[in-house]
């Protein structure tokens, strides 16, 4: 018997309500979601400029590197920017990746003491992620102004693949936090892939330099269709997606966004006891 004050926690709840909870605790999403943009930027002495600092200096490196030494074709835009073009979806992926892949064990107390769906932690890492992806599309904005370079109507298909950037950053964010909880030695492979990615997509050069017989295997990056897509939307022009490549890299986010939440879904009862 309980009183009305006692809080009783019934077996196999979670899994009857999972996706329910999802909503009825969208508050304790937003909050978490809200502190970690503030503890991000609280005690930074230039604050939010730090997400467009990073993405710029990148750019003028690979403008430097591959726009004035290498010589590269830059399919017709100033090449400042069809790099930040293609900046703009990279950063937010690894910046995603980077803070959903510690979002567990950074909230280790709470997830030890408390019910709730877990993929709140990872998902509200992303959203803060996301938020840094907004603050840097001021400054692609910037540059559309400085090179007076108009985008035409496919800018409107923009929303679409910033929806598959969101899904690319979910289904990679939801493997690697729930694989660094099991195996800690996940948090060192992170940087190391979000290092490595970087100088095998598409950013600091056009996809298009890549053979046409490689390009279905290099679509096998799911962010060569991701950043390609976002050039096609932005940049126009003679910028052309690659279909049979951008559909590899299309199924491939979609599989990582499915496989990422049954992995997560499967280890996550465990959570609370080895985290």
């Amino acid at each position: 018997m309980t009183d009305e004050n006692t809080l009783l926690i019934e077996a196999g709840r979670s899994e009857r309500h999972y996706w329910k909870d999802l909503w009825r605790y969208r508050e304790l999403f937003y909050f978490l979601a809200w502190r970690d943009i503030l503890v991000r930027y609280k005690q930074t002495v230039i604050g939010i400029v730090w997400a467009i600092i990073r993405p710029f200096l990148t750019m003028v490196v690979f403008t430097v590197i591959f726009g004035h030494l290498a010589k590269l074709p830059s399919n017709g835009a100033p090449y400042p920017v069809m790099v930040f073009a293609a900046m703009l979806p990279w950063q937010f992926f690894a910046n995603a990746l980077s803070e959903a892949s510690g979002s567990l064990v950074g909230n280790a107390n709470l997830i030890s003491k408390v019910y709730f769906p877990r993929l709140i932690i990872p998902a509200g890492s992303v959203i803060t992620s996301f938020v840094d992806f907004l603050i840097s599309a001021a400054m692609l904005i910037a540059l559309l102004i400085w090179y007076r370079f108009m985008p035409g109507w496919r800018i409107l298909a923009l929303p679409f693949f910033v929806v598959v950037a969101l899904a690319a950053a979910m289904g990679a964010g939801l493997w690697f936090t729930a694989l660094n909880v099991k195996y800690r030695d996940f948090r060192y492979v992170v940087p190391f892939i979000v290092q490595f990615g970087l100088y095998i997509s598409p950013v600091g050069f056009s996809s298009d330099i890549v053979p046409e017989r490689w390009r279905v295997i290099y679509s096998l990056n799911p962010m060569a269709g991701v950043i390609d897509g976002f050039r096609w939307a932005i940049l126009g022009g003679d910028v052309k997606i690659f279909l049979p490549g951008f559909l590899m890299s299309l199924a491939i986010v979609g599989i990582l966004l499915v496989s990422g939440i049954w992995y997560f879904r499967k280890t996550e009862r465990t959570f609370a006891d080895v985290i």
